[in-house]
């Protein structure tokens, strides 16, 4: 069988095989002849149809058969000896040949993976922040506690940030109603920026049962592009003005957050767990987020487009199972693959590197490696010990617990030969705006 393999590009390669034909009409010959000793058929019993009938019926089927188990062959073989990774699936074309030609000809175009090669990162910097949990982060989180439980009573005087507004609106654009432009009932928080400065303006000052009219603007950029960049006029009514109501610090809040003997400072001291377990949570990924990226731009390299286009294929799909998930019908997926690319490119990238890695540096993770992450994950849920034993029943999540085990030992080797550098970090930074 004779192979010749083309570089067509940096990573495309193509292979020519060619399969004879008379090794093609002997395996198709013997698996007729096994075929028509079970082979079932109307009017004769089993095992004794006779040879020219299963021909007629199965040959084509057969041959087919035959022809792509033989490709499949001469593409792996070919490929082994030639020493190539492929990267996705060949694409694989059968070539116009004469009729009575001896052999079938084939050509596969495929990728192949790219060397990794690792720069020096040992002039990066990487700054660890450094976070002290006070009792003044303690109360701020509480705070937050609070108001994530907050309760609404309605109040008649006029609407003020901080309110939930119940609101029936009409917009009309050339004095028609757009989609989406018309609602009953409408509930948001004034001022939590969740709608359109101008829409929110529009229903600040007034009381329960009045009206406005105004002119909005929207975005250039807005979602909707039937009305990106057109000016609406709407017309407000609003119906309802509730003033939020924070729960009381007492012992009943602390039973809410599972101190069942409502003890305030048994409360206080489980928070302060759970914010030091956090902190240290995104303290790590933010020396996880710097060192890859140190190693993301110590590796330049062309990527596989058949790599690129399936991570983004998943990235999609998790996309859409995460609307699905929330309640939304999805009928077709209705994402644009370029919005994903970037992120499908980094992740394909960081694959490379950290197999790469873990061949040359021999980073694979011990089971009590793998151990460990677990009863650090199983920590913030009440049973732990159920926690870990779920993990070890969950083969899909074992291995993605494995995986992760894998990533942290090649950002402990990138931190290893980096400059780390301790900062700094008020507690607000790193929890966010919201802490």
């Amino acid at each position: 069988m004779a192979v010749n393999v083309e570089t067509l590009g940096t990573l495309e390669r193509r292979l020519s095989m060619s399969v004879p034909v008379a090794d093609v009409d002997r395996q198709v010959d013997d698996r007729l002849k096994k075929l028509a000793r079970n082979v079932r058929m109307a009017g004769f019993r089993p095992g004794k149809v006779p040879l020219k009938l299963v021909v007629q019926q199965y040959g084509p089927q057969v041959r087919s058969e035959v022809i792509g188990d033989a490709v499949q062959k001469a593409f792996s073989d070919a490929v082994k000896e030639a020493n190539l990774k492929v990267a996705g699936y060949p694409r694989i074309e059968k070539k116009d040949a004469a009729a009575d030609a001896e052999a079938f000809e084939f050509s596969a175009t495929f990728e192949v993976y790219p060397e990794v090669r690792i720069g020096d990162i040992s002039g990066v910097r990487v700054e660890r922040p450094q976070v002290t949990v006070d009792d003044a982060a303690v109360e701020r989180t509480i705070e937050i506690l609070r108001k994530q439980r907050v309760n609404y009573e309605r109040v008649e005087r006029a609407a003020q940030d901080g309110d939930r507004l119940t609101v029936d609106f009409e917009g009309r654009i050339g004095g028609e109603t757009f989609p989406g432009g018309k609602a009953s009932g409408f509930t948001f928080i004034l001022g939590a920026k969740r709608t359109l400065p101008e829409f929110e303006a529009g229903a600040r000052g007034l009381t329960a049962g009045e009206s406005k009219s105004f002119e909005l603007k929207f975005p250039d950029d807005y979602h909707g592009k039937d009305v990106a960049g057109k000016t609406a006029s709407f017309a407000l009514e609003l119906k309802r003005v509730e003033a939020p109501r924070l729960p009381e610090l007492d012992a009943e809040f602390a039973r809410q957050l599972g101190v069942h003997d409502g003890n305030l400072e048994q409360m206080r001291a489980e928070v302060r767990t759970n914010v030091e377990r956090e902190v240290k949570k995104r303290v790590e990924a933010r020396l996880k987020e710097q060192a890859l990226q140190a190693l993301l731009d110590a590796a330049p390299m062309e990527l596989p487009k058949a790599l690129v286009q399936m991570e983004t294929r998943q990235l999609i799909e998790a996309a859409a199972a995460d609307l699905q998930a929330k309640g939304l019908r999805i009928e077709k997926l209705p994402f644009d693959p370029q919005a994903f690319e970037a992120s499908a490119r980094r992740r394909v990238a960081l694959g490379l590197i950290v197999s790469a890695l873990t061949e040359r540096e021999d980073l694979r993770p011990k089971p009590a490696d793998v151990r460990a992450l677990i009863e650090a994950e199983s920590q913030s849920y009440e049973h732990p010990a159920e926690v870990v034993k779920w993990f070890y029943m969950q083969p899909q999540r074992l291995s993605e617990m494995e995986s992760l085990a894998l990533e942290g030992n090649v950002v402990k080797w990138a931190l290893s030969k980096a400059k780390v550098a301790d900062k700094a970090v008020a507690f607000d930074e790193l929890m966010g705006s919201g802490a």
